[in-house]
């Protein structure tokens, strides 16, 4: 369940509503269940009233073994879906969820017209510069130093002697003891999903959270997504350089590195002590062992053992690398002298 310091959540969205809203039928009309939709989760995270959707078929198994009462599927899908639970059959089972999700998922917004709400809980020795926007229900510890122009979103909690540096936004995050979010970081703002139909491109509602651990540093223009239903975690003592971006629902692990103008995709996880060069690149869903090295500009495309060094694109073992750039230079200076 998305947390409710950082969502309003509706009530209920009943099967006629659910109809109007997307371009699902129901497979069996004389099977209703609950008759209403509560929520919406993944598909390992079901129950009665949830929706889930299935559109990938790795997930195959948790289509089967999935607990949520309603499933939007594609025709092909709707004879796997469990007998317990109810098949929406759709085209774009993703886009349908998402239209259900935003109908009763929203982000808090800030209330009143004061910069600092009143229900926001300093303790002793907060700093707080000029300009300075928080909003309703923040938690800050002490000895924290909120700079000019920052803005701090409903529900956050921020702990001891931290440091947020100015112009930078903290949404929908829980923040351990001494994180340092330097100038024009971003944390907690929505990930990038997206998906479509014949109706068009939706955004696909990001109702996750942010949790960096303590001693956490995070660099200027640095942008860490919120999670997508999972929290996107970043673990203890973790140093992340200026301009990096960091996709929803990540694992990176302890005492990492991240160097400027790294991108890490939605879904990686990434092992304690690992280290990433400048421009190094990795695609979604994969992992990243305990201290393995990504060259600076290497593009990861699969798993990295740990204690593992990769470079190149794609990236592949370092002394591999090495070889075949040794390789091509030497054939090209054979070609030239011939």
């Amino acid at each position: 369940m998305p947390d409710p310091r950082f969502f309003d959540i509706g009530s209920k969205i009943d099967l006629d509503q659910v109809a109007a809203l997307t371009s699902s039928r129901l497979t069996a009309p004389e099977k209703k269940g609950s008759g209403f939709i509560t929520a919406c989760a993944p598909l390992s995270f079901g129950g009665i009233g949830h929706a889930a959707f299935f559109s990938d078929r790795r997930y195959l198994t948790n289509l089967h073994r999935t607990g949520a009462e309603f499933v939007f599927v594609t025709e092909d899908f709707v004879d796997q879906v469990p007998t317990a639970s109810i098949a929406l059959a759709t085209a774009s089972p993703q886009a349908d969820w998402a239209r259900v999700a935003t109908q009763l998922y929203r982000p808090r917004r800030h209330e009143g017209a004061d910069a600092i709400h009143p229900s926001v809980k300093m303790e002793a020795g907060v700093t707080i510069g000029i300009g300075v926007v928080i909003g309703q229900d923040v938690e800050i510890g002490a000895g924290t130093r909120i700079e000019a122009y920052a803005v701090i979103g409903p529900g956050c909690r921020i702990g001891r002697d931290c440091r947020i540096g100015a112009h930078s936004t903290i949404y929908c995050a829980l923040l351990g003891d001494r994180v340092q979010v330097l100038s024009g970081g971003h944390i907690g703002e929505a990930g990038f999903g997206v998906s479509g139909d014949a109706k068009g491109l939706v955004d696909v509602p990001q109702l996750g959270r942010v949790i960096l651990q303590d001693d956490v540093s995070v660099g200027s223009g640095t942008c860490i997504d919120r999670g997508a239903y999972d929290d996107t975690v970043i673990g203890e003592a973790t140093k992340i350089d200026n301009m990096v971006q960091v996709g929803h629902n990540c694992q990176i692990g302890r005492n990492c590195i991240l160097a400027a103008h790294t991108g890490i995709s939605g879904s990686v996880k990434v092992g304690d002590g690992a280290m990433f060069g400048g421009r190094a690149g990795v695609i979604d869903h994969i992992a990243i062992g305990a201290g393995a090295k990504i060259a600076a500009g290497a593009c990861v495309f699969k798993d990295v053992p740990a204690a593992t060094m990769v470079s190149g694109f794609p990236a592949r073992p370092s002394r591999q690398f090495l070889r075949e750039m040794v390789w091509l230079e030497k054939n090209a200076m054979t070609k030239d002298k011939g």
